[in-house]
């Protein structure tokens, strides 16, 4: 089986010493999974990371994979100009995935060519992979297409990587609500609290159907919970036996960190 590892994380670029500084203390429990996460994928002895991210060129009618020879990823937007992470492109198993559907019948697929990639990528990725420098990447961001089209999605990218002799491993980067605290920078919601904990319950019982009837209006109310790299990713591993592991939950900062892994049986 080429996928040896799934998982679901938040990327607060805070998580990044440099820039958390002392407010890192308030994220102990998402500290403290992340690390126990880079342990379980080091053991797991990955030869790529397929990364998922609601972040970077959102295509409004199609799925975009960042196909560069190298990355690059940096924080001067948080106030960082020393920190630059570099990673190297999987550029095989993206191409195996894209000649997959060369004629767009199962689903749309554009490549693209950036090497920066944002927060939302390089924060998961290096966090994650201290102990795995240089293991190649594929970087793929969700696009305008609905929840239904992301789990199909999944599920055509899992008979694509079935085919190649590569142990892979699948990560989802994504926030849930924006909305948890009434100085979160979007703003205060009342049903941010409640949304966080459907999900966070229909994950631990693989509900996929719930996770599917979410509406737009409904992560837009609670600001723009980033639900689709995690619908995608159980798309992935829907034929596969798992069992989903809650590692750590937290918001003190108005935004909701979820931290999950897909353990195989």
């Amino acid at each position: 089986m080429p996928i040896v590892f799934t998982a679901t994380v938040p990327h607060p670029p805070i998580l990044i010493k440099e820039i958390g500084k002392d407010h890192l203390k308030k994220i102990k429990k998402t500290q403290t999974a992340f690390k126990t996460l880079e342990q379980e994928l080091y053991a797991a002895k990955p030869e790529s990371i397929l990364i998922i991210a609601q972040h970077g060129n959102i295509l409004a009618d199609a799925f975009n994979i960042n196909l560069n020879a190298d990355y690059t990823g940096g924080f001067k937007e948080f106030g960082d100009f020393g920190i630059q992470f570099k990673f190297r492109s999987d550029y095989m198993t993206i191409q195996n995935i894209r000649a997959g559907d060369e004629m767009h019948k199962k689903v749309p697929i554009t490549l693209t060519s950036e090497e920066e990639i944002d927060y939302g990528f390089s924060v998961p990725l290096s966090l994650l992979t201290q102990h795995l420098k240089n293991l190649p990447v594929v970087p793929i961001t969700t696009s305008g297409l609905d929840l239904q089209q992301h789990f199909d999605f999944g599920k055509f990218l899992n008979e694509q990587l079935a085919k190649i002799d590569k142990r892979i491993a699948v990560i989802a980067s994504a926030d849930l609500s924006h909305k948890l605290t009434k100085d979160a920078p979007a703003g205060f919601s009342k049903d941010a609290k409640a949304f966080d904990e459907k999900i966070i319950a229909a994950i631990k019982k693989n509900d996929v159907e719930t996770l599917l009837k979410i509406k737009e209006k409904e992560t837009a109310e609670v600001g723009e919970a980033e639900i689709k790299p995690i619908i995608t990713l159980l798309g992935i591993i829907n034929s596969i036996n798992f069992r989903p592991e809650v590692l750590s939950y937290e918001g003190p900062f108005g935004v909701g960190y979820l931290l999950a892994n897909f353990k195989f049986s």
